[in-house]
């Protein structure tokens, strides 16, 4: 049995979850900023978390952004199999949602048509779309809203096969290291390893969606994340870059096979408020 999704119906959700993942800071976040909080030896430190707290807290009693850059909108959508689209197509849905969430919310129009003439497009679209079909017959929609503070730190490298473990994870450490306060710290370090140069850029991407904390179901990785986030606190960047040791909230690596001759690796960093809302149609 074909079940049928109307395009519009796709649309209204993507608004809905524009609005809440640009206003509702996760629950995996929320606790992680707490926990952060305890734990942190920087007065300063613990006095920003502090001020991170109130401010998603605030946002959320309001309706109001949680942070000003209200990013582009990146959707993840899982589609069944035995679902067929009606009244339109994918794309657009997704974009008619997008431009409806963001000017019904209020939220800031970033996006512009054209990366060199730079004319804003005025509504926030196009989306970046990241379609999988999937067995069954539900779509699952995750919109991931993604500011350009920790954006415009991303890292890609093309590794020789030859490369150690440890040289990997040096980059990592590496990256968010350089990157500093710009992507307004405790970061979310999202790393994708393997496939070829855009699959691993995807995979570090969709690393962020991971619940704050959650280690990966293979001790080898869960490990290496662990490492990598000790590591990382103690580089003393702290919240805000202001100092202290909580620098990064969690490490999170996805890894897929790839050519014999390469060993792509991509670090994408999401900020203090890594946002993002699911909903299953």
């Amino acid at each position: 049995m074909i079940r049928e999704i109307d395009a519009e119906y796709l649309a209204d959700a993507v608004r809905s979850l524009c609005i809440e993942a640009n206003t509702i800071l996760p629950q995996d976040l929320r606790h992680a900023i707490c926990a952060a909080q305890e734990r942190e030896s920087s007065p300063v430190g613990r006095a920003i978390l502090g001020d991170l707290v109130e401010n998603y807290e605030f946002a959320e009693s309001k309706g109001l952004p949680i942070c000003q850059d209200t990013g582009m909108a990146v959707v993840f959508i899982d589609w069944g199999q035995d679902c067929h689209l009606t009244g339109g197509s994918l794309e657009d849905a997704v974009d008619r949602g997008v431009a409806r969430g963001y000017l019904d919310g209020h939220l800031r129009l970033s996006v512009v048509a054209d990366p060199l003439r730079r004319v804003n497009t005025n509504d926030n679209t196009p989306a970046v779309l990241h379609l999988r079909m999937v067995p069954g017959d539900r779509v699952d929609i995750t919109v991931a809203p993604k500011g350009f503070g920790s954006e415009n730190m991303t890292r890609l490298k093309m590794f020789k096969p030859s490369a150690t473990q440890a040289q990997v994870e040096d980059l990592i450490v590496e990256a968010v290291s350089q990157a500093g306060s710009n992507p307004c710290p405790p970061v979310v370090v999202g790393v994708g390893l393997g496939g070829t140069s855009e699959v691993a850029a995807e995979l570090a991407k969709r690393a962020l969606l991971r619940p704050v904390g959650e280690r990966h179901p293979d001790p080898f990785y869960a490990a290496m994340e662990e490492r990598i986030l000790e590591r990382i606190d103690r580089l003393g960047i702290g919240p805000q870059g202001l100092g202290g040791n909580t620098t990064a909230l969690s490490v999170a690596i996805l890894a897929r096979a790839t050519h014999i001759a390469g060993l792509p690796c991509a670090v994408n960093l999401g900020c203090h408020v890594t946002r993002h809302a699911h909903r299953t149609l």
